[in-house]
């Protein structure tokens, strides 16, 4: 069991950044894989970045490779979603997960929402133009 808790959204304008937090409690392996998705209103929930704890691997969407930067502290059992050069279409609900057991995020499993078990609830990310 791995609970998660999201913070650091908030309202920015285009161009702006924000960092979010997902701090993870009940799990201490290093044998999982930490997913940021998102989702906008009538949209999918739609995969961001993704790390694996063991070995530090991290994932991008296309969306966002170049401006978002995933990183981990593990002495804070934190994972980060450090967001730049923010866009309005980048406006949704964020969202933390965590899928344990596992020895990569996987290229090609990363971003399916089906893969992880465990959520958090959500920190908002508004980028105003």
């Amino acid at each position: 069991q791995v609970q998660l808790v999201e913070s650091g959204g908030g309202s920015v304008q285009a161009g702006g950044s924000l960092r979010l937090s997902c701090a993870a409690s009940g799990s201490t392996s290093s044998n999982k894989c930490i997913g940021w998705f998102r989702q906008a209103p009538g949209k999918e929930r739609e995969g961001v970045a993704a790390i694996y704890i063991g070995g530090g691997r991290t994932y991008y969407a296309d969306s966002v490779k170049g401006r978002f930067t995933i990183s981990q502290d593990n002495a804070k059992n934190t994972v980060y979603l450090q967001m730049n050069l923010l866009k309005t279409e980048d406006t949704a609900m964020y969202f933390c997960s965590a899928d344990l057991g596992t020895y990569d995020c996987y290229s090609g499993f990363w971003f399916r929402p089906t893969r992880f078990t465990y959520w958090g609830q959500g920190t908002q990310v508004t980028v105003s133009s």
